[in-house]
């Protein structure tokens, strides 16, 4: 899986244009601070320069890498505060904690959480409270809608395996949800939990040995790091997947269900440019997608013999052929 990763403080810029006009010679550079970058920060990065703001002028930004290891998260998290930068931007529910327990004070923008509230990131979504903000992708809510479209595909589904982090309070939230909703559709779960990278050949080993026949994750950071790999296990083991990503299925998943996560990494830049003019992440409601996306691949449904009913194809947002 392509991905870009920097060990120390490697800095970067960015300044809006219609800030520069007015910035004076010898502005304060202001620093960013991104945990475990990966392509997907590129929206991200782009939702910068869409307003305006342009790399080695008044803005530098810091990355730290802990590839979602909870221990390696606190260091990088503390080692932003050391440095410091005047904003934190960080994706997913692991990353926001660690950064919260890093600093009270410096700004935080969490991108793409699940239950920031259940999870104790804030107060209420309309009013956050403390030094953080952001935005999230509703996943707990919609992982029974997950379940179901996965049944509509796949008729004589009956074990379903689901992948997700215990170290992930979001992921928490969502396995309660499927645990829920399995009984309801007549099927039988087989948890799948993965905490750090050197577990996953063992884990979906044991996995394959439950006899699963479809298997469902979550965006948890973490595993999305590792997603190609993933992919191609699930690919080889003729594994129907539901993803929450529509990047995941771009790379040869079966199916996605969710919120456009380059959306929401695009409006973490917007939210970075309101504090950087002076606004309060306890002010900063934090936003809720209000669409979601239903994506096919269907090279992948036909590699596994699969035919996607007429009526699923008619409500997807995107099919991939």
């Amino acid at each position: 899986m392509r991905r870009r990763e920097f060990l120390g403080g490697l800095s970067g810029a960015a300044a809006a244009w219609p800030l520069a006009a007015h910035a004076q010679q010898g502005e304060r550079v202001r620093r960013i601070g991104i945990v475990d970058d990966a392509p997907i920060w590129d929206h991200f990065r782009q939702g910068l320069r869409d307003l305006g703001y342009i790399e080695g002028r008044n803005i530098s930004i810091v990355y730290q890498t802990a590839e979602g290891i909870p221990e390696r998260l606190a260091a990088a998290a503390a080692e932003l505060v050391r440095l410091p930068v005047d904003v934190i931007a960080v994706f997913g529910t692991p990353p926001s904690l660690a950064a919260k327990r890093a600093t009270e004070t410096i700004p935080i923008v969490a991108i793409g959480i699940g239950d920031p509230v259940r999870a104790g990131l804030i107060a209420s979504l309309a009013r956050p409270g403390g030094n953080i903000t952001g935005n999230i992708v509703l996943g707990p809510l919609i992982v029974s809608k997950r379940l179901q479209l996965l049944r509509d595909v796949f008729l004589s589904v009956s074990r379903v395996a689901f992948l997700w982090n215990p170290d992930n309070a979001s992921n928490v939230i969502q396995f309660e949800e499927v645990q829920r909703t399995v009984p309801i559709l007549g099927l039988k779960l087989i948890s799948v939990e993965v905490r750090s990278p050197n577990e996953f050949d063992n884990t979906f080993a044991a996995m394959m040995r439950e006899r699963p026949d479809a298997f469902m994750m979550t965006s948890d950071p973490l595993h999305q790091l590792h997603a190609g790999w993933i992919i191609e296990f699930v690919g080889k083991s003729r594994l129907p997947a539901m993803f929450q990503l529509r990047e995941n299925v771009v790379a040869g998943g079966l199916m996605s269900y969710g919120a456009s996560l380059p959306h929401l990494f695009r409006n973490g830049a917007g939210f970075v440019h309101k504090i950087l003019q002076g606004a309060k992440p306890a002010d900063l409601p934090v936003e809720q997608p209000v669409t979601f996306e239903l994506v096919v691949n269907l090279k992948t449904a036909k590699s596994l013999g699969l035919t996607i009913p007429e009526s699923i194809l008619l409500y997807a947002n995107e099919v991939i052929e």
